[in-house]
């Protein structure tokens, strides 16, 4: 489900709850343009204001009030999914030719194939309740995209009697293609199972008849993130952003435990739930949003032009393209100008995956050094570097001096996997290099360690991470399969593992070489290697310990891992052995 539009030739609000269409509609088959000829917003220059956003009467999402004085948010035609970036110019002439041929044909003629096409082997039944019309009353419409609508509405009977809600209408008709109809089956799933924090959008039911889906959710009145980036014409102070960034953080890091990636997070999928200034921030619209297991990685090309992660372009990725998105929305809120730009999407692809943000220009000189690291460190293009949601909430530029409450991060489930997997060599490197660690690398690590509540020995077992999931399980966490993982983790049956240990297996390398502080690090952790772990080491026993097959020129490849002078394993071994260098690790599964 992509991106909805609103309509310039109406009055009818963009919608926040609208289903999203999987391809961009242009009139050609070049990438949209985010230049419309409408004048740029005076408060917000990166922004293209909306041609439809000024004929607007109401006020935005809440069905009510006057129009605001905010500049118009930029056109959503980049709300979308979007084609693979620079496609070769030959087969955008063939699309169009083909676009411009089936235009041609009689009207007739083109209904009678669509209809023929949409109705071939589609069942479009879905399980849901069909007392739509007898529990619901249906308001003003408040939103319209290409896949349908929304509505304001009421419950008219039951424990909400008289409780205003909003409604997203999807017609059947929409559904045109198997994948259509799974991305609609998808959202009601992922929203039912994870409704019930306090940032997420609440779910209350979803309903069918022979002609729509309805999906029934709360109506935040708010308005959007976006709306109050513009009215403050992109002028965030530093706590005020810290403010809105950790309510963002901790419902992302709530979904990823899970296993649910949104892949669509931007400033217009976040809203208030009131007009007040200090009013809940709510994430919505998860059409694009999917399960994704601790092993897996996604390779279908979703999301916002502007906040797409380099990853994604590249079709490999997990919940650390939502991290990248959120660094984009970070430096948004900090600045008042997006980190990548270009008039058209490719453009803004090719920025993504070559350029580097700009910490140069105003306002960021005068901004403190935590908060220039913070934003960094999310915007690696390294997916391995970037820091995941629960580590950013305990980034000294969040945390300061306040105790902040985080959930299991999932990253310590994959590490601890990986350290299990490695052998007695790696896992000896692992533990010099974690006695390096910084201070807000261990108060992490302490906060992780203290959720899965070691024994009065101060050990934890497999018992101790499996209980840590079932309290923070949902329905999703089942359909992610997380459980399932869990039998990776065996070694953990019968043998404890103490803070010291954890450090080791839980540290992230590719994290750590990221900061400043690596290469004095990292020969420290030789130094510590050298005096309790180094011995003499012959090719052969290093190629098993890493895994590498008989079929492998190893004396080629492992030649300088080894000291000449005394056999044991070189610095430049010791940093290779530290990055897992091993083919017992599996590739991670794509889909």
């Amino acid at each position: 489900m992509g991106g909805c539009t609103s309509k310039p030739s109406t009055s009818v609000k963009p919608n926040p709850y609208a289903p999203k269409d999987s391809l961009p509609q242009n009139d050609d088959s070049t990438p949209a343009r985010t230049s419309t000829g409408v004048k740029a917003s005076p408060f917000f220059a990166f922004y293209t204001p909306s041609p439809a956003r000024h004929r607007r009467n109401k006020s935005h999402r809440d069905g009510g009030g006057e129009s605001k004085s905010v500049t118009g948010t930029p056109l959503r035609q980049l709300a979308r999914a979007f084609h693979p970036p620079s496609p070769a110019k030959h087969i955008r002439d063939v699309l169009r030719r083909r676009k411009e041929k089936k235009e041609a044909a009689p009207p007739a003629a083109r209904q009678r194939e669509e209809e023929e096409r949409e109705e071939v082997g589609l069942d479009k039944r879905f399980g849901f309740a069909k007392d739509f019309q007898s529990r619901m009353e249906l308001g003003e419409e408040i939103g319209r995209g290409h896949f349908g609508y929304t509505c304001s509405a009421k419950f008219k009977k039951g424990e909400f009697k008289d409780h205003e809600v909003a409604v997203k209408v999807i017609p059947k008709s929409k559904m045109t293609t198997a994948i259509s109809i799974e991305d609609v089956r998808r959202e009601v799933k992922i929203l039912g199972a994870l409704s019930g924090h306090n940032n997420l959008v609440q779910f209350y039911d979803a309903f069918e008849d022979n002609a729509n889906v309805y999906i029934v959710m709360e109506l935040c009145g708010g308005g959007e993130l976006l709306d109050r980036i513009l009215a403050r014409g992109g002028k965030y102070s530093e706590d005020d952003a810290k403010a809105v960034l950790i309510q963002i953080l901790n419902v992302v890091a709530f979904c990823h435990l899970q296993g649910v990636v949104h892949r669509d997070l931007k400033p217009e999928n976040f809203l208030y739930t009131s007009k007040e200034e200090n009013s809940q921030l709510k994430v919505i619209d998860f059409g694009l949003s999917d399960f994704v297991r601790p092993d897996e990685r996604l390779n279908d090309i979703v999301g916002s032009a502007y906040y797409v992660a380099p990853e994604v372009l590249h079709r490999s990725y997990t919940t650390e393209a939502d991290v990248w998105s959120i660094g984009v929305i970070a430096y948004i809120l900090l600045c008042g100008s997006r980190p990548f730009w270009a008039r058209t999407e490719s453009g803004i692809f090719r920025a993504v995956l070559k350029a580097d943000p700009s910490f140069d220009e105003p306002p960021w000189p005068s901004l403190s050094l935590e908060a220039k690291d913070f934003v960094k460190r999310l915007l690696y293009k390294d997916p391995r570097k970037r820091m995941t949601a629960s580590q950013a909430l305990m980034h000294p530029w969040i945390s300061g001096s306040k105790k902040m409450n985080i959930p299991f991060d999932i990253l310590i489930f994959r590490q601890i996997k990986a350290y299990l997997k490695s052998s007695s060599l790696r896992k000896a490197t692992l533990m010099a290099l974690s006695k390096t660690l910084i201070t807000d690398e261990l108060l992490y690590l302490k906060a992780q360690f203290a959720i899965l509540a070691p024994n009065k020995n101060g050990l934890i077992t497999l018992d101790n991470i499996r209980t840590a999931l079932a309290t923070n399980a949902t329905e999703a966490m089942k359909e992610s399969r997380i459980p399932d993982f869990l039998a990776l983790l065996n070694g953990l049956q019968y043998k404890g593992m103490d803070f010291e240990e954890f450090c080791a297996a839980s540290i992230s390398v590719h994290q750590h070489e990221s900061l400043d502080c690596w290469e004095q690090s990292v020969r420290h952790a030789y130094e510590l290697f050298e005096m309790n772990g180094n011995r003499v080491i012959v090719i052969e026993e290093l190629a098993s310990e890493l895994g590498v097959g008989s079929s492998i020129p190893v004396h080629t490849i492992l030649h300088d891992w080894i000291r000449h002078s005394d056999g044991k394993l070189s610095f430049l071994g010791f940093v290779k052995l530290l990055h897992g260098v091993s083919t017992r690790q599996p590739l991670a599964k794509t889909r």
